[in-house]
């Protein structure tokens, strides 16, 4: 984190899981694995685009049913730090279906929202397992985007033992 971001609230997660670095780095990297588990219980990915690389951009539509019918929440960025199987850094903002970053106030989030937040993975090899630390800056740790991730890893847990059998 950057003298800037340590100031901000966060979430930090770790988890250690039962599969090699390279299969943990694929969930983050590879838009097919990051779908069968990113966002929270009851949460769906249509859409996940990523160019992988520092300066590409990435795309991503989360979809939940509500008691009003069919939502969709769409996030754009861009990828700052590529490290393969050890660090991977995004940033993250509230989007249309374009990569146009919508306010959070537009999306009637509380005040005090930021625009862009940054997303921070590290992953270390533990012998054929892997320690995940994510960071989301930005994102305070009691709010309801650190519990969706808390979710969300549980469905990588999950993801991951079904490749590996």
């Amino acid at each position: 984190m950057t003298e800037h971001t340590a100031s901000q609230p966060a979430v930090v997660i770790e988890r250690t899981l039962d599969a090699p670095v390279a299969l943990v780095w694929q969930m983050w990297t590879e838009p097919e694995h990051f779908k069968a588990w990113y966002g929270p219980n009851g949460a769906s990915i249509p859409v996940a685009k990523m160019d992988v690389r520092v300066g590409g951009a990435r795309l991503v539509c989360m979809e939940m049913e509500t008691p009003k019918g069919t939502m969709q929440m769409w996030f754009s960025g861009e990828y700052r730090e590529i490290a393969v199987n050890e660090r991977l850094v995004y940033t993250e903002s509230m989007s249309d279906e374009h990569g146009n970053v919508i306010s959070p106030s537009e999306m009637g989030m509380p005040e005090g929202q930021p625009e862009t937040t940054e997303v921070i993975v590290e992953l270390e090899d533990l012998e054929g397992r892997t320690k995940m630390m994510m960071t989301h800056v930005g994102v305070p740790a009691d709010s309801a985007g650190a519990g969706g991730w808390a979710m969300a890893f549980d469905k990588m847990v999950t993801h991951v033992g079904s490749l590996r059998g």
